[in-house]
Formats: structure tokens, C-alpha cells, sequence
């Protein structure tokens, strides 16, 4: 069974009730398990790690970012580490079953959704 790890790092990391809301956006996807949620107040950001069979994790991921962007507002955020935006960095890492290649398509936004 392929199993992909997800390790997203989000710009809040002193907002509990943020940081707590998109740990369930997370945990909302079957079959996802939440391994560790590492906030950082001093940088205000938040590493979250979960795994599963790569079309709950992508879907994870989804909700995550949709969850994220709707309750965090860049232009109010600071903190000691650089960022790009809402979600910073959103590595895909293969742990059973599936190549790194097979991983990497997983990143390639499908048409579909480009506008949605």
C-alpha cells in the first residue's frame, strides 16, 4: 500500500486556536494520521507532519491550505523566519511503496483546479 508523508509549513505559530483549526482540517481527512504538530513562537510558524495513501494526504492538503488561508492574514503576520506566504513550503516525501517520481506528480496541480 503507498504511503507518502506531507510536511507543510505554515506561517502562524502563536495563534493555538488557528494552529488547533487547521491540525483538524488535517485530521478531517480519512485515513490521515497526524504524526506531530510543532508550533515555534518566535518564528510564528507551525510545522505540521502527516502520513497516509497519497490521495487522502493530497486531499489533506487541500483542506489544510483552504483552512489556512482563510484564517491567516500575511499582511499582520511577523516572525523571525522568512516566509513566502500562508503555506511556506509543502514537501511530499514517499515512505512505502511509491518512487520519488510517482511522489513528485502528486505536486503537479491538475488543470482542472488552476481557477478554482
Amino acid at each position: 500500500m503507498d504511503k507518502i508523508e506531507c510536511v507543510p509549513n505554515i506561517s502562524e505559530g502563536c495563534r493555538q486556536s488557528t494552529i488547533d483549526a487547521i491540525a483538524d482540517a488535517i485530521k478531517s481527512v480519512e485515513g490521515i494520521r497526524l504524526l506531530n504538530v510543532d508550533p515555534g513562537k518566535s518564528a510564528n510558524r507551525t510545522v505540521y507532519t502527516f502520513a497516509g495513501e497519497p490521495e487522502a494526504v493530497v486531499e489533506a492538503a487541500f483542506r489544510m491550505t483552504r483552512v489556512a488561508t482563510d484564517l491567516i492574514d500575511m499582511r499582520q503576520q511577523h516572525g523571525t523566519h522568512p516566509r513566502i506566504g500562508v503555506v511556506d513550503v509543502l514537501p511530499l516525501v514517499p515512505l512505502q511503496d511509491i518512487s520519488l517520481e510517482q511522489t513528485a506528480q502528486l505536486a503537479i496541480l491538475p488543470s482542472s483546479l488552476m481557477n478554482a
